[in-house]
């Protein structure tokens, strides 16, 4: 009750004391004006009052002036009559600017006069906004506190949701915007910094003979000689027309490093038969052994990791004999170390994290050909056995998207793993398969609707598409492209990424006869 009361009382004292003010206003802006006006009439009656008595003032003075200068020359009456004449020009000058005076004070009229009619008209707009507030304040008096609170904040938020929306995709755009300027900067650094050399590693070796004769002796009676030394090393030995040189193949590079090392050995020593074919392998399998903890210390002390188990060094050092398409694992991994490392210190995170990771990232392929599992399962599980850090784990486990990364650097290993392999020259692939991965490109293109021809460039890594100009508006080229690369992505399996060029052109022709 006490509410209505004071919402009663409020309203009354501004309905009386809003037409109060305005009628006070009103008699203040009237007065003025009297007295604008009573001013001017003022001033212009002084004027002709003084104009006249001035007038009058100086005809008595003539006359005087002439009564005494009778006896005067003719000059002097001359001189005389114009100084008459000069007064008199005077005067008028005077009566001009009063004129003038007059002039301005009719324009001050009008102004005040345009003023009256703005204060008339805001007049107006306030008793028309008193009425809406009028109709409101009924409105809301008929509402419980808190629905008039709901309708309040209601409204407000219909107000602000469109500039929030605004202003979060104004902010979204800048900051995806620099995070890909400052992205592209980092990987470009990083690049930089840690630049390598590539090169491509085959699935045979060749080993230099010191004759031809030593061919027969290699292949031995029967063949025993021959048969022997794959039998204990698993590569087989090319012995054909090519001059002064047998060719060991086979897709284990440990295993071929073994029997090449084994097959110098026997040259040298001159002794070619199965009990000393044997013995010259395991020497070879010796000398391998010692090269792999040699090559996994040099890695560890390169990449700057310390603490690391022994045998897990060990199994860094082989992966000196182990390639990803043609790339040595062992170089790419010291590659994704120093890389990881790089952006880690430019972001301000964890370098020894960022290259201890980036290091045993692929560790699991120094067994994936003697275990069950790939490469990224077997490498967690060597790494839960030896007490590796989880969050190295996690990094691990998650370069290949297996798992979702806990931390920046398993990112950043993703990133680093990426650039590696994505090199010019870091990989190679066959030419089937380059040929397939192009033709895919080209069909996918192809199977959109509206497209004239399309053709894979840049080694794949872009397509190039031409559209009917009759059928794709330029409006639909950007939703074209966007839909192209969708499929590209769920349907292809590439490295790096693939830009998609839509062309649409209108050409007009005509003859002049």
């Amino acid at each position: 009750m006490n509410i209505l009361i004071i919402i009663a009382a409020i309203l009354i004292s501004f309905a009386i004391g809003v037409p109060v003010g305005m009628i006070y206003r009103k008699k203040i802006a009237e007065s003025k004006i009297q007295g604008a006006e009573n001013e001017a009439k003022r001033l212009i009656d002084l004027a002709k009052i003084e104009a006249e008595n001035l007038k009058k003032a100086e005809i008595f003075k003539a006359k005087e002036e002439i009564m005494n200068s009778r006896k005067e020359l003719d000059q002097e009456i001359k001189e005389r009559r114009g100084e008459i004449q000069k007064q008199e020009t005077r005067l008028i000058q005077k009566e001009e600017n009063l004129e003038r005076r007059s002039e301005n004070f009719e324009k001050k009229e009008q102004e005040i006069e345009k003023e009256h009619q703005k204060i008339e008209q805001q007049k107006q707009e306030v008793e028309k906004l008193y009425d809406q507030e009028i109709v409101e304040l009924q409105k809301i008096a008929a509402l419980t506190t808190e629905e008039a609170k709901q309708r309040l904040l209601s409204e407000l938020d219909k107000e602000l949701t469109a500039e929030k929306a605004a202003i979060i995709r104004d902010q979204e755009q800048k900051v995806k915007e620099n995070a890909i300027k400052n992205a592209k900067e980092l990987l470009a650094y990083a690049v930089q910094k840690c630049a390598a050399d590539h090169s491509q590693e085959t699935t045979v070796s060749i080993v230099a003979l010191p004759n031809d004769e030593m061919k027969g002796r290699i292949i031995g009676r029967e063949g025993r000689n021959i048969r022997a030394l794959e039998t204990l090393t698993g590569i087989d030995l090319i012995i054909d027309d090519t001059p002064e040189a047998v060719v060991l193949s086979g897709f284990d590079p440990l295993r071929r490093e073994v029997a090449k090392i084994a097959l110098e050995k026997l040259i040298d020593d001159g002794r070619i038969h199965p009990s000393k074919i044997e013995e010259m392998v395991e020497k070879a399998k010796e000398e391998v052994d010692t090269t792999i903890k040699e090559e996994g210390e040099r890695a560890v002390l390169e990449s700057g990791v310390i603490g690391l188990h022994p045998d897990l060094v060990k199994l860094i050092g082989k992966l000196k004999y182990r390639t990803s398409y043609g790339q040595n694992v062992l170089n790419h991994s010291i590659e994704v170390s120093n890389l990881a490392r790089i952006m880690a210190e430019e972001l301000g995170l964890d370098p020894k994290l960022a290259r201890r990771a980036g290091l045993l990232h692929d560790i699991g392929k120094a067994l994936d050909h003697d275990m069950e599992g790939t490469h990224v399962e077997i490498g967690v599980d060597i790494l839960k056995k030896y007490k590796e850090n989880p969050l190295v784990i996690n990094a691990v486990e998650a370069h290949h998207g297996d798992v979702e990364p806990q931390t920046l650097e398993a990112v950043l290993i993703q990133a680093a793993d990426a650039i590696s392999a994505s090199r010019p020259g870091a990989r190679r692939e066959t030419l089937e398969a380059y040929i397939k991965r192009l033709q895919n490109l080209e069909e996918i293109a192809d199977s959109f609707e509206g497209v004239e021809k399309s053709f894979a460039i840049q080694a794949g890594r872009e397509v190039r598409i031409i559209v009917k100009p009759e059928k794709i508006s330029d409006d639909q080229m950007t939703i074209l492209a966007r839909d192209v690369a969708k499929k590209v992505e769920n349907e292809m399996d590439y490295p790096g990424q693939i830009k998609i060029n839509i062309i649409r052109e209108t050409r007009v022709s005509d003859y002049a006869k």
